[in-house]
């Protein structure tokens, strides 16, 4: 098997193989047009209709209703911790709220410190950010401007379940590592926003589907390119964007809505996937320690360790000659990460447990 086939990196992640061959033939001419997507006009026709696909692609899949819009932006998650506390912050409301539950929802609460006042919501620093908080049970103020949370830890292995319940302020989540990965229903949030490199294609393209009942709440005087206003004005084209990646986003939520089936058959790939690895991990219990507490493993980043340095870096050789890469832990925790993202296979899973159980069995 193909070592692109075993990518278990935390990100950019896994392609899939029909994917991947789209996107070759692309690079040097979009069937359809003779041109490379590489040096297509994001003024052309051919691509305002892949911006329109890909947005019914991703209303299709999840339901989207037309209270929301749906805009492809550039800068990644990272320009959005600050973009929105710019655009929803303040206006007559008290602060917004943070859910500080890892390493991404930590980088995001800090930067929203820099844009606004802001509070943080629940902190799970003390615990070593292994167990997440009920979001409905967090004592938030009824005023508050938003609350924010990362639905997905990538680095520490967490994941929030489906909400499908309702907030007292509206709920803004960065669904970067899991978005699309299962099925649920978005009408319990005010904004949903993903960079791509995970689930969505390669770096350079964020999802950001924001009610419209929200943008109403946008000050003027903002800089045109940070008002999201003006993404949705102009239809996700206000500067050039990144055709290239919203190109692939295109073929890759085709993949899902018509090979995979949608994100019900897709969440039930996942499953498995998740449930073949952990039940080989706890299988190995007193050989490895999984980060995250039971109660709130992600399907999607499952991080965990030997126990000693040496024993994970002669895995990842292991791994390696076996043509598995990117299981190296995140630099803040260290130890190891295998990365379930829709494109990885339930075969390249089986390859990774079957590793996992002669590697460990020698350390038992």
């Amino acid at each position: 098997m193909k070592s692109n086939a075993l990518n278990f990196s935390g990100g950019p992640g896994a392609l899939p193989e029909t994917v991947l061959e789209q996107t070759r033939e692309a690079i040097a001419a979009v069937p359809e047009t003779g041109i490379s997507v590489l040096g297509m006009s994001h003024r052309s026709d051919w691509f305002r209709s892949i911006l329109n696909e890909a947005e019914q692609n991703v209303r299709a899949l999840l339901g989207l209703s037309d209270d929301y819009a749906v805009t492809f932006q550039q800068g990644g998650s990272s320009l959005q911790f600050a973009t929105i506390p710019m655009n929803f912050a303040g206006n007559g409301f008290a602060p917004p709220e943070y859910v500080s539950s890892g390493y991404w929802s930590g980088r995001a609460t800090a930067e929203a410190a820099r844009v606004s006042e802001r509070k943080v919501a629940w902190d799970g620093h003390t615990t070593g950010y292994r167990e997440l908080p009920a979001l409905d049970k967090l004592d938030i103020s009824r005023s508050a401007a938003y609350l924010h949370h990362v639905s997905n830890e990538t680095v520490e292995g967490l994941q929030f379940p489906v909400w499908q319940g309702s907030t007292q302020v509206p709920l803004i989540a960065d669904m970067s590592s899991d978005f699309l990965s299962k099925a649920f229903r978005p009408d319990g949030y005010s904004m949903i926003y993903a960079h791509a490199q995970k689930n969505l294609g390669p770096a350079g393209v964020t999802v950001a589907i924001i009610k419209r009942s929200l943008l109403e709440r946008i000050p003027d005087g903002l800089p045109a390119i940070l008002d999201f206003r003006t993404h949705v004005s102009h239809g996700s084209n206000y500067n050039t964007p990144p055709v290239f990646a919203i190109y692939v986003l295109t073929l890759i939520t085709r993949w899902l809505r018509f090979d995979i089936g949608g994100l019900q058959a897709m969440q039930g790939i996942n499953e498995r996937k998740a449930r073949r690895l952990y039940d080989t991990l706890d299988a190995l219990e007193g050989a490895v320690t999984i980060h995250a507490d039971r109660r709130w493993r992600s399907q999607m980043n499952v991080s965990f360790t030997f126990g000693d340095a040496r024993l994970d870096d002669a895995f990842v050789t292991m791994a390696s000659e076996q043509g598995i890469v990117g299981l190296e832990g995140h630099r803040s925790i260290g130890g190891l990460r295998a990365s379930l993202y829709n494109a990885v296979t339930e075969q390249a899973v089986d390859i990774l447990a079957n590793a996992l159980m002669e590697f460990g069995l020698r350390q038992v």
